[in-house]
């Protein structure tokens, strides 16, 4: 029975239940970007200036071409995730600090038994 408190323990944990949502919500959003770039943007690019394929592309015995696709995908990959998502993120957090900063600080309430004490204190001050 101990096993199983634990094991309770450790699943209940708040990170284990973050990290979860955040597999799966990980797991969503690759899904909508992989289906932008090779929907989308790949026959963009290949309307414009065609279809490349590396996959013959050989040095000797080694096959190289569909790494080279692979990582000609991936640049593509990283580029539309970087200009649709991070790049606009990056901007949206900017306005927030700046709208934050451009707020001015609402003065802290003093607690009543904050201001007791600093009139018993003023008033011992001004005794001889």
């Amino acid at each position: 029975m101990k096993i199983i408190e634990e094991f309770k323990t450790f699943i209940l944990k708040g990170n284990v239940v973050d990290l979860a949502v955040g597999v799966v919500i990980g797991a969503g959003f690759g899904a909508v970007v992989t289906s932008m770039v090779k929907d989308i943007i790949t026959p963009l690019i290949g309307a414009i200036g065609g279809q490349p394929d590396f996959s013959a592309v050989k040095l000797g015995p080694l096959l190289i071409g569909n790494f080279i696709n692979a990582a000609v995908a991936f640049l593509i990959l990283a580029a539309v995730i970087f200009f649709l998502v991070v790049k606009p993120m990056n901007i949206l957090m900017a306005m927030a600090k700046k709208k934050a900063e451009a707020a001015p600080a609402a003065p802290a309430q003093v607690p009543e038994d904050v201001k007791l004490l600093m009139e018993i204190r003023d008033l011992l001050k001004k005794q001889p």
